[in-house]
């Protein structure tokens, strides 16, 4: 990136099997930025970064709470292509396609080739980590789950499903004053082609990560509802603060299982094996939930998919619930 000097590294801030993401600075306002790295070796690695493209470059308006992509840029050993947002889906596939794997790797498969997004910087973290470093506070989980809501709402609007919701892909923005959450990673999305509503779209390769699946992803077939039922699980581990240990990195995260003897299963395995299973909703203290916000749980978890809220369902519920609104006095 620094061949062109319009930004500077400043730091890594994550990494994982998708890529590394940094800090970095626009050297001409000084003005910082997340700049994400995919490396476009395999044909894997340029799918998930197509799908995040796609998904980030049709939104035609912005959402406060949806990462915001700046710019993308094509890498190829030393020489940097931006990828404006002008293209059409198709052409930026091709372009994509034809430069990273048939022509220039081709004729010098040693040649690094990486694709860059330019999106900007959230001074937060991530929502896993902002949380369990600090008390629950009952205000702070209403805003964030209508903030999610909202989110949510809005990319299926605009007919984008996530397929990867987790409190790891949400990112904290602090802004000018309360915390603003940012949907973000949206490298397992999919952008809904044709007329109609995005819950009639049907997906069958299941993805995401296993403590925040449906239970028709586990079994392959499923529809944007699948990210109705993730909501459902970080806003429940969000309010009692539910966490489990990673086994491959180790972290405490946010999350809803079922325990089986001393292994953890996902809750929507568990409820596939057991469709009829009672939810135990709160799970540790009766006192930390109001009844609506119990229902409106069960309701974005239910095992049938038919039965379970929609992103604009839940955004309307979602601010008729009691949990985590001040309490007016009384005069008398």
């Amino acid at each position: 990136m620094a061949t062109e000097a319009k930004y500077s590294i400043v730091r890594e801030v994550g990494r994982g099997s998708y890529g590394v993401v940094y800090e970095a600075i626009v050297n001409q306002t000084r003005s910082k930025v997340a700049v994400k790295r995919m490396h476009c070796n395999v044909p894997e690695n340029v799918e998930l970064a197509l799908q995040e493209f796609w998904a980030l470059q049709s939104i035609q308006k912005q959402h406060e709470n949806v990462i915001q992509l700046e710019e993308c840029i094509l890498q190829y050993g030393q020489v940097f292509q931006p990828i404006s947002h002008r293209y059409r889906k198709s052409d930026s596939h091709l372009l994509l396609i034809e430069t990273c794997l048939k022509g220039r790797r081709c004729m010098d498969p040693k040649a690094a080739c990486f694709l860059w997004f330019v999106m900007e910087f959230c001074d937060g973290g991530n929502m896993n980590e902002y949380l369990l470093s600090r008390s629950p506070d009952a205000q702070l989980n209403n805003s964030f789950m209508r903030q999610l809501s909202n989110a949510v709402a809005f990319l299926h609007r605009n007919q984008i499903v996530h397929r990867d919701l987790k409190s790891d892909n949400i990112l904290i923005s602090h802004g000018q004053g309360s915390p603003i959450v940012k949907v973000a990673d949206f490298g397992l999305s999919k952008v809904c082609q044709g007329k109609g509503s995005v819950n009639q779209h049907r997906f069958s390769s299941a993805c995401g990560s296993n403590f925040y699946m449906a239970p028709e992803v586990w079994e392959g077939h499923y529809t944007a509802k699948a990210d109705i039922f993730a909501l459902g699980i970080i806003f429940w581990a969000m309010v009692e603060r539910i966490t489990f240990r990673d086994g491959d990195t180790e972290k405490e995260l946010l999350g809803i299982y079922v325990c089986q003897g001393k292994e953890l299963i996902p809750l929507g395995e568990a409820l596939l094996e057991n469709p009829n299973m009672k939810l135990q909703i709160p799970l540790k203290n009766k006192k930390s939930m109001p009844e609506d916000l119990c229902k409106l749980l069960r309701d974005m978890l239910a095992f049938n998919p038919k039965e379970r809220l929609d992103a604009f369902q839940l955004e309307v519920r979602i601010r008729q619930i009691s949990y985590g609104k001040k309490r007016q006095r009384s005069d008398s």
